[in-house]
C-alpha cells in the first residue's frame, strides 16, 4: 500500500478545473478640486453630486465605481478642499485613459471646465466616454480680461524691452475701456481700446525703458466697464530685472577659420556684448579696453599680448586646434599645458555632470560633431573644473575638452580643440533655434567677462509670485576650495515688510542643491535671507505675491467646451439638476455590461499533503509491527 501511494504521489496527477469570473465596467468619477469651484461658491454643491453618485445603489451594482480628485495633478480622491491653485483637465483625462486602457471605463467629470494650465482638454483623443457634470455660473457676463501678458525676464539699463499683452472682451454689445501699464509710481503707458462682439481680441505691444537697476515692478491694467462682474482679471502684475552690464570681447587670431564669425555670432545674440575681431599681427590697442581676450589658436606672435594678460591679471579664453604652438604656450605658464606630438585627433565631447562653476545645462554635447586638435597629454598646474571631457571614437578618456581656472580673482578657460562652427550648425538642426549653443557661449562669457569674486553661496529665487502659490526656494553652497558641500546646514528667514511676520524654515539636500517650500503666504511685499549656518554666509533678496489667482481670472463655467469633449468622446454633457437623468442614461446604456471570463487552472487531483501524511503513518505502523514480532 506504502508502494502505492508513493507511486501515486510521484505521478501527481491533474485536472483541469474553469471557473467563471464576472467583471462590472469601471464608472470613473473625477471632481474638480482647484480654488475656481470655492470661487464660484459651489464646494457643498460638488460634495454633494459626488455623494449622490458614490452613495447610489445602482450605479454601484452595475458598475465599480472610482473617485479622483485633480488640480494640476490627478489624486485618488480622499477629502476635498478646493485649494488647488492650477487645474488641468487634460492631464486628469489622459491618466484616467492610461489606468484603465484595457477596461470599458466612462469618465464622469464633476467640473467648471476651465483649465489653467496643459494641453486644451478639448482635443484629448479619449477611448473612453465622458460625461462632464457643469458647477458654476453658466450665465454669460460682460468681461474684458488680461488673457496674456509676455515680457523677458532680464533687460538692461538704459534699453528697451517689448511688452506684449493679450486682451479678450465677452459680450454683445461694443465697449470703450482704456489699457495702462503702471510702474515706479507712474502711468508709463496707456491706450483707449474699443471693443464689439466681432473684434473682441486685442494685441498691445509697446517697448518701456529700463531706467533703474535691480527688480522693477509693474502692473498692467484693463479699465472696468459698466455691467462687469469679474474685476480679478483686468489686472496683472509683471517684473523685470535690470542689468547695468556692457561687456566688450575682443577675438585675436593669427588665421581665419569659421569658429570665430560663429563666436562673434553667438556673442552678440546679446545684445549689451559687442565683439571686436582682431589679426595677431595687427593689432596695437590695450586690452584694458576689453573686458575679455580670446586667444584663438596662439603661437609666439601672441607673446605681447600674453605679457599683458599676466601683467594686468585680465581673464581670457584660449581655443586651440591644430595651429597652435604648444612649445609656445606651455612656456607661458597659464596653468595647463600639453605635451603633444605631431599628429591630430578627433574629440567628442561629453557632458560633465559634476561641473560646479556656473549652472550650463546639457545641450547634446555628446551627440555634437568631435573637435580636432593636435594629440598629446592636458596637465594642470592650477586648481581647475571640467565643463566637458573627451571621447575618442565613442569612449571617454579622462582628459578635458573644456575647462575652467580661478586663481588670484583671475578667470580662464581653455578649449582644447577646434571646429565650434560645427557645434552651432548641430545644435539649430536639432533644435531649429541657436538659442542653446549661444546661451552656452554666453555664460562662458559671462563668467569670465565679470571681475565679481565667485559667491559661496549662490540662490535662485523668482521676483513676482501669483497669489496661493508656493514659493520654491533653491540654493548652492561651496566651500572655501569651491567644492559643493553637502553637510552644511541652511535657513531661509522671511520677512513681510508690512506686518513684519518673520517665517523661518530650514532648507533639504535635494540632488546638488538645498531646497525648500513656503506654502500660503499672503500677498505682499517680502524680503528673505538665506544663511549658512555656522559660517559668515548668507544672501539677501526681495520677491512680491500679488494678488493675482489664476483660478479666479473666469467669469462663468465653459460650458461650450465641456459640451464639445463629450460630443467628442461618445459622451453626454450634464447641468448639476441632471443628476438623475445622468444616473438613468449609465445604467440603460447597453455598451455598459459585466462581461463573463473563464479561467481555466490545473489543480492536483489529490492532495499530496494528506497522502503523504498517510505513507509516514503506514510506513510507522509497519515499523512497530515488525519491531514488535522481532523481524527488525
Amino acid at each position: 500500500m506504502s508502494f502505492f501511494l508513493l507511486l501515486l504521489l510521484f505521478i501527481n496527477p491533474t485536472i483541469e478545473k474553469t471557473t467563471l469570473v464576472n467583471t462590472k465596467p469601471t464608472l470613473t468619477v473625477l471632481v474638480d478640486n482647484s480654488k475656481s469651484v470655492s470661487f464660484f461658491k459651489e464646494n457643498e454643491t460638488v460634495k454633494e453630486l459626488l455623494s449622490n453618485i458614490t452613495n447610489n445603489k445602482e450605479l454601484n451594482s452595475k458598475f465599480d465605481v472610482e473617485t479622483f480628485s485633480f488640480g494640476s495633478q490627478l489624486n485618488v480622491l480622499d477629502s476635498l478642499s478646493f485649494n488647488n491653485t492650477d487645474t488641468n483637465i487634460y492631464a486628469a483625462i489622459s491618466s484616467v485613459n492610461d489606468l484603465n486602457k484595457d477596461k470599458n471605463a466612462p469618465i464622469v467629470i464633476i467640473s467648471d471646465g476651465n483649465q489653467t494650465i496643459g494641453n486644451d482638454y478639448e482635443y484629448t483623443n479619449s477611448k473612453q466616454s465622458i460625461y462632464p457634470v457643469v458647477v458654476g455660473d453658466t450665465t454669460k457676463y460682460k468681461d474684458l480680461k488680461i488673457t496674456q501678458l509676455n515680457v523677458n525676464k532680464f533687460s538692461y539699463i538704459k534699453n528697451k524691452f517689448p511688452v506684449e499683452v493679450i486682451l479678450n472682451y465677452e459680450g454683445e454689445e461694443t465697449v470703450k475701456s482704456r489699457f495702462s501699464i503702471f510702474g515706479n509710481g507712474k502711468t508709463v503707458f496707456s491706450e483707449n481700446i474699443t471693443f464689439s462682439k466681432v473684434e473682441n481680441s486685442k494685441t498691445i505691444t509697446t517697448n518701456l525703458t529700463s531706467i533703474k537697476e535691480g527688480v522693477n515692478y509693474y502692473t498692467a491694467n484693463i479699465q472696468k466697464i459698466d455691467g462687469e462682474k469679474n474685476t480679478k482679471n483686468n489686472s496683472k502684475s509683471f517684473s523685470i530685472e535690470v542689468i547695468n552690464e556692457q561687456t566688450k570681447v575682443l577675438i585675436l587670431t593669427s588665421v581665419l577659420h569659421p569658429d570665430i564669425g560663429t563666436l562673434k555670432k553667438a556673442i552678440e545674440s546679446n545684445k549689451q556684448r559687442s565683439v571686436d575681431i582682431q589679426y595677431i599681427d595687427k593689432f596695437n590697442n590695450q586690452i584694458n579696453d576689453y573686458q575679455l581676450i580670446v586667444l584663438y589658436q596662439p603661437n609666439n606672435s601672441f607673446n605681447a599680448i600674453l605679457n599683458q594678460v599676466i601683467e594686468n591679471n585680465s581673464n581670457f579664453l584660449v581655443m586651440s586646434g591644430v595651429n597652435t604652438d604648444w612649445n609656445f604656450l606651455n612656456k607661458k605658464q597659464l596653468g595647463f599645458s600639453k605635451k603633444v606630438i605631431n599628429q591630430t585627433e578627433n574629440y567628442g565631447a561629453n557632458y560633465n555632470e559634476s561641473f560646479l562653476t556656473f549652472f550650463q545645462k546639457d545641450i547634446g554635447f555628446n551627440d555634437f560633431p568631435p573637435l580636432k586638435d593636435k594629440f598629446g597629454e592636458i596637465s594642470f598646474s592650477k586648481d581647475h573644473q571640467d565643463l566637458l571631457l573627451q571621447n575618442i571614437n565613442g569612449v571617454q578618456i579622462q582628459q578635458p575638452l573644456l575647462s575652467v581656472l580661478e586663481q588670484n580673482n583671475q578667470k580662464t578657460a581653455v578649449l582644447f580643440g577646434e571646429g565650434v562652427w560645427k557645434w552651432r550648425s548641430s545644435s539649430f538642426i536639432s533644435t531649429n533655434s541657436f538659442q542653446d549653443f549661444d546661451q552656452f557661449i554666453g555664460n562662458i562669457v559671462q563668467y569670465l567677462a565679470s571681475k565679481k569674486k565667485r559667491n559661496r553661496l549662490e540662490v535662485n529665487v523668482e521676483n513676482l509670485y501669483p497669489a496661493n502659490s508656493n514659493i520654491n526656494i533653491s540654493a548652492f553652497y561651496v566651500d572655501k576650495n569651491y567644492i559643493f558641500d553637502d553637510r552644511a546646514s541652511l535657513e531661509v528667514t522671511i520677512t513681510n515688510k508690512e506686518t513684519k511676520k518673520v517665517t523661518k524654515l530650514p532648507f533639504s539636500l535635494i540632488n546638488k542643491s538645498y531646497q525648500t517650500t513656503i506654502e500660503s503666504l499672503p500677498s505682499g511685499d517680502y524680503s528673505y535671507k538665506v544663511t549658512v549656518m555656522g559660517q559668515n554666509v548668507s544672501k539677501y533678496g526681495e520677491f512680491k505675491i500679488t494678488n493675482y489667482q489664476v483660478e479666479e481670472q473666469f467669469t462663468n463655467a465653459n460650458v461650450q467646451k465641456l459640451a464639445k469633449l463629450a460630443d467628442k468622446t461618445g459622451g453626454k454633457l450634464y447641468f448639476k439638476n441632471q443628476m438623475t437623468t445622468l444616473s438613468e442614461d449609465l445604467l440603460s446604456n447597453k455598451k455598459y455590461f459585466t462581461t463573463q471570463k473563464s479561467v481555466a487552472k490545473e489543480e492536483n487531483l489529490i492532495d499530496w499533503k494528506w497522502i503523504l501524511f498517510f505513507i509516514i503513518g503506514l510506513l510507522t505502523t509497519e515499523w512497530f509491527i515488525r519491531k514488535y514480532y522481532g523481524k527488525i
